[in-house]
């Protein structure tokens, strides 16, 4: 593996983060990056489709005052692969000089699309720009891809195709690079959910990484900042451009609390940290998480770790789904409803609620059973129940963390 891959300007990314650390800047920041060091990578899963990852981030001079339910923003670069088919099909050298997309310095196109622009979104103003430019058969595929009135056409054609594709798709039509390169998106930072107690490990960061990839229109696509972190970064280097994101996802400061905890798949790394921070203050408050994934012996993430916090009773109760075990599928809302009785008395009894994980449907199920919950066992109308969880999370004893 490359310890620093070199571009057209023989600079490479590492060498510019570790120069922009050398500057006078009163701490790192999100414009001012560290450049962390991955010292650990294992897989948590075993056989199976899906390759989750925990990375441990060495963060020692960073002044990273993280907190449990912090995350932590990494600045990853496209595969170098990628770059290069995307060059071939421009018809490009990557010498070409192109505006920086944040001043008005010009930079080499190679090292542009490495490090600044995002290959995985197609914006319709790119493929207008290939329309404006195109002729015959080309024009005449982008123009029905691009007709106002039909939006199936413009997501039929976008939905699983990248930038590479776009140019690959039409070879006869050549765009100028510097207005190519204001069409495209900005390659931005990924934030992670800390999965680490400072209390237990002030000098380094872990993560709970999802590598993600897929096959689409006949070519292998990898997750940029995933596979950036579990595969490309070397070990035991500082190379990766990493910022703290402060956060408002809080356990409680009273330790006599109890915590409800649901985070399914990579949404159990806060959990993590939360479970850590509750044992290093000796907290007297009870824990109870509901953990799911699809299979228990692929996917049981920090199996290990939550049978011994049970066994020491920091871990008051676990509560596991894992839907393709059987043949009718449950989930972690299943779970917390057949639980019902003793969700309800925890929460009438103070409890905090914490979710963690997909917005769209884990979350907004967890939502449904919560208020279902608070209709059945609590005997609340519908709109009481409404109010009632617009209550808990005024009062912070409801929170999410979804995306």
């Amino acid at each position: 593996m490359k310890a620093c891959i070199k571009l057209a300007n023989g600079k490479g990314f590492e060498a510019e983060s570790r120069s922009m650390q050398l500057m006078s800047v009163p701490r790192y920041s999100k414009d001012y990056p560290f450049l962390a060091t991955v010292l650990e990578r294992r897989c948590l899963t075993g056989v199976g489709k899906k390759d989750i990852q925990h990375i441990v981030l060495g963060i020692k001079g960073s002044e990273f005052a993280y907190e449990a339910g912090d995350s932590v923003g990494i600045y990853p670069t496209n595969h170098i692969e990628d770059v290069e088919l995307l060059l071939t099909a421009l018809q490009a050298t990557g010498e070409e000089m192109v505006p920086h997309p944040k001043t008005s310095k010009m930079m080499a196109l190679k090292e542009a699309l490495f490090k600044h622009f995002s290959l995985i979104h197609v914006p319709r103003g790119l493929l207008t720009l290939f329309k404006d430019h195109a002729s015959g058969a080309e024009r005449e595929r982008l123009e029905a891809i691009l007709i106002p009135e039909a939006e199936v056409a413009y997501k039929g054609y976008t939905h699983g195709r990248d930038v590479i594709d776009v140019a690959q798709d039409f070879p006869q039509t050549r765009v100028p690079l510097d207005l190519f390169v204001k069409e495209l998106r900005r390659l931005l930072p990924r934030l992670y959910s800390i999965a680490s107690s400072p209390k237990c490990y002030p000098e380094e960061v872990h993560l709970t990484i999802g590598v993600t990839q897929a096959h689409h229109h006949g070519r292998l696509r990898l997750g940029v900042a995933s596979n950036y972190l579990a595969q490309r970064v070397p070990l035991g280097e500082p190379f990766v451009p990493s910022f703290l994101a402060k956060s408002h996802f809080r356990i409680p400061s009273d330790d006599e609390v109890d915590v409800i905890m649901v985070g399914p798949g990579t949404g159990i790394a806060p959990f993590r940290a939360f479970i850590q921070e509750r044992s290093a203050r000796k907290a007297n408050g009870r824990n109870w998480l509901f953990f799911g994934e699809q299979h228990r012996a692929s996917g049981f993430l920090y199996q290990a770790e939550w049978e011994a916090a049970l066994k020491d009773g920091t871990l008051h109760r676990l509560d596991l789904a894992f839907s393709r075990d059987q043949e009718a599928k449950v989930y972690v809302q299943d779970r917390l409803l057949e639980a019902a009785e003793e969700v309800w008395a925890w929460l009438q009894g103070g409890a905090h609620f914490y979710v963690c994980g997909d917005a769209d449907h884990m979350a907004l199920g967890v939502d449904q059973v919560l208020h279902r919950i608070a209709q059945t066992v609590g005997g609340l109308s519908e709109m009481e129940a409404g109010v009632y969880f617009k209550e808990l999370k005024k009062n912070k004893r409801y929170q999410r963390d979804v995306y």
